[in-house]
Formats: C-alpha cells, sequence, structure tokens
C-alpha cells in the first residue's frame, strides 16, 4: 500500500472538519508524523487524533490556525507546569513546528483511557449524593485541588479534560492552564471561582450535595472548606453564564451543531446525527408520509417515523391560512422555541425527549412552515399510567416531585400542563410539548404562570380523587 502524499497545515486548514485519512505531515526536525484518527476537529484551528511518530502511538495535536504559535506554546507551557507541579497528566514526547508551517505536540497515547464526562453519562441519572456518582466527581475534585495548591488554575475546566487509565486519573488540556502564583496556592476566592466552574456542570438538582463534594477538593488543596454560600452563588453564575452561551450554539454552527442557512431555508441539527438524519432532512413531508401520524390537525402534525434504526417523532408546525401564516412571518416558529427550550431543559437535568433536528422554511428572514425532530417516548402519558383512586407509588412520587420541584427551582413554567403532556419512562417523567415553555427572570412572574400550570394539572383527575389530594398536598405551593 502506498502512503499518503504529506499534507501541510495550508491544506489541512481548507479540509474544514473532515480532512481525509491517514494522512502525513513533515516535522521541521525531519520526523514523520503519520495521523490515523481522530478525536476533534476545531476548522482552520485545531486538529486532534491518534497519530503515529517513530513507530509509537502518541496522541497528536496540530496547530494549524494562524494564531497556532500562541496555543501551541501555551499549551507546553502548561504541561510543563503540570509536571513541575507533580500533577498527573500523560507525558510530552515531543513539541516540534511543522515543515511549511504550522506546530504539532505529542503526548503517550493512554489505551483504553475514558475520560470522566464519559463515566458521569452512566451514572448521571443518579440520584444526587449517589455514592458510584460521588465515585466519579471525586478524582477530578481531587486533582483540582492539587493544581490550586500548585497555584495553578485551569481555564477550560470540564469533565472530558480528565481521563482514567490503568486506575488513575490524568489532567489534559495544557493549553487551558495557567501559573497564577508559582509554588504558593491559589488565592481561596480564584480557587472558589474555577472550582464553581467544575461543579456548575453538574445537573442543579447537585447544587444540595456540595458539602459532600468538597471533601475530595480539599483532600486535594489541603485548605480549609471554601465558603458555601459564596460557592454557590459561584455556581449559579457560571450555570447561567454556560446556559446562555450552549443555547447560543443549538442555532449556530459549531463543534456540537451543524447549521445551514440559505435564503429559503435554516436548518440546525446535532452533528452527531447530521450524516444519519441527512435522508430526513432533506425531506421531512416524505418521512411523514411514510411513518406512523399521531396527529393531524390545523396547526400541527406529528408522525413516529423510523430512521438510521432509530425510532423518532416529527412535529410540523403548519399555516393554517393567510391571515395564521402572515402572523408566524416575523416571529421564531415555535419548532424554534421547542428546539431551544428542549436543550434547555436537558442542560438543566429536566427530562425531555432528546431534541435532534429544527428546519424552518423562509423567505429571507421571514419564516413559514417548521419541523421539529426529536427522540420518540413510548411510554404512557400519566394521564393513563396513574389511576385517580390511588395515591402514586413510592417511586413514581419521588419522580413526579423531582420533576416539579427543579422546574419551580428554576423558575421554570410549561404554559400547558396537561397529563397528556407528561410521560413516564424508566422511572421518570419527561416533559413534552414544549411550545409554551418559558424560564422566567423573576420569583413573581414564575409564580403566577407556576399557579396556572398547577391548577391545569389538578384539573386532570376529579376534584376529590386520591390522587388529586395526593398532587395538590404534596406539589410545590402555588
Amino acid at each position: 500500500m502506498t502512503s499518503p502524499k504529506p499534507t501541510s497545515a495550508a491544506e489541512l486548514r481548507t479540509a474544514g472538519r473532515h480532512p481525509a485519512l491517514p494522512f502525513r505531515v513533515f516535522l521541521v526536525d525531519g520526523r514523520e508524523l503519520s495521523m490515523l484518527s481522530l478525536l476533534r476537529v476545531l476548522p482552520g484551528k485545531r486538529i486532534v487524533g491518534e497519530a503515529q511518530l517513530d513507530g509509537c502511538r502518541v496522541l497528536a495535536k496540530l496547530f494549524i490556525g494562524t494564531r497556532g504559535e500562541r496555543h501551541w506554546r501555551q499549551e507546553c507551557a502548561g504541561l510543563a507546569a503540570l509536571a513541575e507541579a507533580g500533577v498527573a497528566t500523560p507525558p510530552l514526547v515531543a513539541a516540534v513546528a511543522m515543515a511549511g508551517g504550522g506546530y504539532a505536540l505529542m503526548t503517550a497515547f493512554l489505551d483504553r483511557a475514558e475520560d470522566l464526562a464519559e463515566c458521569w453519562a452512566r451514572v448521571t441519572r443518579r440520584a444526587p449524593g449517589d455514592g458510584e456518582a460521588l465515585a466519579v466527581l471525586a478524582p477530578a475534585l481531587s486533582l483540582l485541588g492539587r493544581l490550586h495548591a500548585a497555584g495553578l488554575v485551569q481555564e477550560d475546566l470540564h469533565l472530558g479534560n480528565f481521563l482514567r487509565h490503568d486506575g488513575s486519573v490524568f489532567l489534559v488540556d495544557g493549553d487551558g492552564v495557567r501559573v497564577l502564583t508559582h509554588g504558593q496556592a491559589v488565592p481561596r476566592a480564584r480557587a472558589c471561582a474555577n472550582l464553581a466552574v467544575l461543579l456548575a456542570q453538574l445537573p442543579p438538582v447537585w447544587d444540595r450535595q456540595m458539602a459532600a463534594l468538597l471533601p475530595a477538593y480539599i483532600a486535594g488543596s489541603g485548605t480549609s472548606p471554601p465558603d458555601l454560600p459564596a460557592l454557590a452563588e459561584q455556581v449559579a453564575r457560571v450555570r447561567a453564564w454556560r446556559l446562555g452561551d450552549f443555547l447560543a450554539k443549538s442555532i449556530r454552527d459549531c463543534t456540537l451543531f451543524a447549521v445551514e442557512r440559505s435564503a429559503t431555508r435554516f436548518s440546525a441539527v446535532v452533528r452527531a446525527q447530521a450524516e444519519p438524519l441527512a435522508s430526513l432532512l432533506a425531506a421531512p413531508d416524505c418521512a411523514i408520509d411514510a411513518g406512523s401520524r399521531l396527529k393531524d390537525g390545523g396547526t400541527t402534525t406529528v408522525a413516529r417515523v423510523v430512521a438510521a434504526g432509530r425510532v423518532l417523532l416529527i412535529k410540523r408546525y403548519n399555516l393554517k391560512d393567510l391571515r395564521h401564516a402572515f402572523g408566524r412571518l416575523w416571529r421564531p416558529s415555535r419548532a424554534w422555541h421547542s428546539w431551544r427550550e428542549a436543550h434547555r431543559l436537558r442542560f438543566l437535568g429536566i427530562a425531555t425527549p432528546e431534541p435532534l433536528a429544527l428546519i424552518e422554511e423562509r423567505v429571507g428572514p421571514l419564516r413559514r412552515r417548521a419541523w421539529l425532530i426529536s427522540e420518540f417516548c413510548a411510554g404512557p402519558s400519566l394521564l393513563s399510567h396513574l389511576a385517580a383512586d390511588r395515591e402514586p407509588s413510592e417511586d413514581e412520587a419521588t419522580a413526579i416531585l423531582a420533576l416539579f420541584e427543579s422546574m419551580c427551582r428554576q423558575r421554570i413554567s410549561h404554559g400547558d400542563l396537561k397529563a397528556t403532556n407528561l410521560l413516564w419512562d424508566a422511572g421518570q417523567v419527561m416533559v413534552i410539548d414544549l411550545d409554551a415553555v418559558v424560564q422566567h427572570r423573576s420569583a413573581a412572574a414564575h409564580a403566577r404562570a407556576w399557579r396556572r400550570d398547577r391548577a391545569r394539572l389538578l384539573r386532570n383527575w376529579p376534584a376529590g380523587s386520591l390522587l388529586h389530594r395526593w398532587l395538590d398536598q404534596h406539589l410545590p405551593a402555588a
């Protein structure tokens, strides 16, 4: 088999998100790096993947952008600072310029390593404070404590930057490491702010478990506990910023989402699903016609479809007549609103079927019909799952109250809280039909909306029934 021709940084910049594999690059020291697989691509800026150098497997980061040298030097400095501080990080193999432009940095390849984000995904639905979930988080918190004790912070903190390998946990991504106080512990206020960045990425229901999370951090840092009210305030502030940033990403082309715009159409799709759902996205009405229609009303058509081996739900927002069409021209579609609110709920740990794609017909900036594609939840609605003449079981009660406590804590109202919009699925209650969901800025506005939501939910069952009385007694007060 002939080796692929050498590739330059300029060619890699123009290759977008999918440079052809395998490819080779020459280094200025005369060696040759062969890239075998890709782990992350920032188009025109950086390529990360498994590679081979001098016959050995390495993790290679190629800095191919116009500011590549600065980030390469920051990565080198960050890894050196971690090594000097004794913080576990994969050993540096080589850091060298690429022939013809660009820079390369290679570290030891940790075979069968798993990042803590993957580990956390397996336990995220466990109850807050669960021992197995704490066991996933504790090594990251301990390592962060050691980082702060050495005078360092990590400005790109997330569980994906912690790797578990052969029983040890390593911190990666030296580009985000900054030396604040060489040889001395980071000041408490700055350490608290950096710790809050990591804690803010946990579901909000974990906020009440900070006392259980902190011992691992304290063991690593060797300091006294941070002030809990101040830490909680920082966590809330960081989470609010992250939520806004995430919602903005959901409608622009980025690593997580593939977005296309033209004069006649807008589409956004979870990037990992863009290829499997390509044919459905190209012709959503054909998929609806071939699927099983669940609703065919004047304003919405809903169908259950099978695509790429998955059972999905397509909801098309119709235009009833000219007046209705004219009224919708100027506003984001209900599909747009539902897309963003579904991502908001899932970000905040509130169960709703995964939103996969959004499509809008457009005439320039004006909207017409729209489609929302999401996971299909086969669970029964609470209207059919719960019996009016009995109280919920312990599991049902826990799930129902957890849902509404979370929604009230986040000041979220549903706007149409019929029991048919609440599905029982694998021990949790999933919220659907998000057209009118709102996260309120003020407690007063939420209180008014919650009174309406609460009353609407209770009307699903006779006022004198056991279930109605139980809900009225146990739901958050109006």
